[in-house]
């Protein structure tokens, strides 16, 4: 049994041709089941518990890379295949996926490729897009033998799971591997001068790693899949857990 879990901001009226065309092309293909209308109180992992037992074997996401995110982040723990069907703008995920936005991702759907995908752990929480951690003045260790600091106190740190990091910089993507057993870490070190009337990053330095701990004296804000929490110290690595994703033949990885 299918059960789709429509994002609130579908509701708008712009999305109701793409919605009831993908709704015509799943009921041809045979796979039209359940639909779920998420609430911004909703908790994702009761949900989806509840639709396993009353027997649910695929869970389909229907929205942007914040309704994944905030769908995961909570139910990656759940014993069910997760499909995503892409609607509108802010599709990054999408794309690393091999899912198209709109309509045509419910060809991807139907076909059923499977992958089992890593998913990001901080302090008994999980993340699948990415954790990033504004300019801060922070102290990171990783893999219990490397240590980095900055001489201006402040760095930027985006690890990366399933959603890119963009280097606005000079506009460079970078396509992270959601299969390689590993998380990668993006750090920007705040360029130090007196004269600048705004913050410069130094290029960012790049690497994959296991276990990785930021700490600070202050506390630090730490975003996640739309979540945004004051932290002291946290502890990064791959959880236990890896989901079943129905992914597409045009996947970046």
């Amino acid at each position: 049994m299918y059960v789709y879990l429509y994002d609130n901001f579908l509701k708008q009226k712009r999305y109701e041709s793409v919605l009831k065309a993908m709704e015509t092309k799943l009921t041809d293909y045979g796979i039209a089941g359940k639909i779920i209308r998420l609430q911004h109180y909703t908790s994702a992992e009761i949900l989806v518990e509840d639709e396993i037992r009353k027997g649910a074997k695929s869970i389909i996401i229907v929205g942007n890379d914040t309704t994944f995110g905030h769908v995961l982040s909570r139910a990656a723990s759940c014993k069910v295949t997760y499909g995503f069907l892409p609607v509108g703008s802010e599709n990054s995920i999408a794309e690393v996926l091999g899912i198209p936005v709109g309509v045509e991702a419910c060809d991807v759907l139907a076909r059923r490729r499977k992958l089992r995908l890593d998913v990001g752990w901080f302090n008994n929480k999980y993340f699948v897009s990415q954790l990033h951690i504004p300019p801060s003045n922070i102290a990171i260790e990783y893999d219990e033998s490397f240590k980095v600091s900055s001489n201006s106190g402040k760095m930027e740190l985006v690890v990366c799971n399933l959603k890119p990091f963009i280097w606005t910089g000079k506009g460079k993507d970078y396509v992270v591997h959601p299969q390689d057993g590993k998380l990668e870490a993006f750090l920007r070190p705040i360029i130090k001068g007196k004269m600048l009337k705004r913050e410069q990053y130094e290029s960012p330095s790049i690497f994959p790693f296991e276990e990785m701990v930021v700490s600070s004296k202050t506390p630090f804000p730490v975003e996640t899949d739309g979540q945004i929490s004051k932290e002291i110290k946290i502890t990064i690595k791959l959880a236990k857990s890896r989901i079943d994703m129905i992914v597409g033949k045009e996947r970046k990885f």
